[in-house]
């Protein structure tokens, strides 16, 4: 009998070494509430519970959720969550103590990847760390530092609300069903730097997302294409940037100089909103 065939995209993670790797990289836990994100036949759920104070499993798939209901039900530390994690206000989720900081874990759903991450990064001031598994790709793209390639709005967004480490790659084979693509495992020190570099989180996310619009490119044509008038270049100059350059090679501490020189202009500001 051909076996059933996964729902909502899901690739089960079945090596047992690559669960022990992820479980033992959240470190000690013993004393912290987790939450799970998309535990599936339970495979990191069972080695999480001994370790944890407090696990919260958080599962979409109608069939999966009642089984893992049930095999825990004995469990009062465990608590099985059949949602939707993009619907959930990590923020308000019920703790032992209402001070703690959540440590979330998860094998993250390809086609999804982004909008949990984001979820997850919206939510950053709630969340201690997290470990997720992601494409290899988008691993890189999380981590990529200014002047590469794989540097573009997601590995901003992400090094705005996270320290980033690309900690190990997973083959196709720790996988049921294996997945077209090596797939990696990534840690993320939440540490929100909003603050640190004097903007404001929602403005300033939306003008990194008009700054990488088009990467091909220059910074001032996106910025002009996305409605900036003629104090885009006074604005770079005083950030000492090359009007020629590309956002790709734009730290995020010049991004952030470029972002509160341009507010100084009334008729700029007013595309920040």
């Amino acid at each position: 009998m051909a076996s059933r065939k996964p729902k909502l995209g899901q690739n089960f993670l079945t090596d047992h070494d690559a669960r022990q790797r992820i479980v033992d990289a959240l470190g000690d836990i013993s004393g912290n509430t987790v939450l799970e994100i998309g535990p599936g036949r339970g495979a990191l759920t069972d080695l999480l519970a001994p370790r944890v104070r407090h696990l919260i499993a958080v599962e979409l798939d109608r069939t999966l959720a009642p089984r893992l209901t049930e095999k825990w039900a004995h469990a009062s530390h465990v608590r099985i969550l059949h949602s939707d994690i993009l619907t959930l206000n990590l923020s308000s989720i019920e703790k032992p103590d209402v001070k703690e900081k959540l440590i979330v874990v998860g094998n993250l759903p390809y086609y999804i990847t982004s909008d949990i991450l984001l979820h997850l990064f919206s939510h950053a001031p709630a969340i201690s760390r997290a470990i997720v598994m992601v494409q290899d790709e988008v691993a890189d793209r999380l981590a990529a530092q200014p002047g590469v390639r794989d540097y573009g709005v997601l590995s901003t967004t992400a090094q705005m609300h996270a320290r980033i480490q690309k900690m190990f790659v997973l083959p196709p084979e720790a996988f049921t069903p294996p997945p077209n693509v090596d797939s990696a495992v990534v840690r993320l020190d939440m540490h929100p730097r909003f603050e640190e570099l004097n903007v404001e989180r929602t403005a300033f996310l939306r003008f990194l997302q008009m700054c990488f619009q088009q990467k091909r490119k220059t910074l001032v044509n996106n910025l002009k294409g996305a409605g900036f008038s003629d104090g885009v270049l006074p604005a770079m100059e005083t950030a000492q940037l090359d009007p020629a350059v590309r956002a790709e090679a734009v730290s995020l501490e010049s991004m952030a100089q470029l972002y509160r020189e341009l507010r100084k202009h009334p008729s700029i500001a007013r595309l920040l909103q």
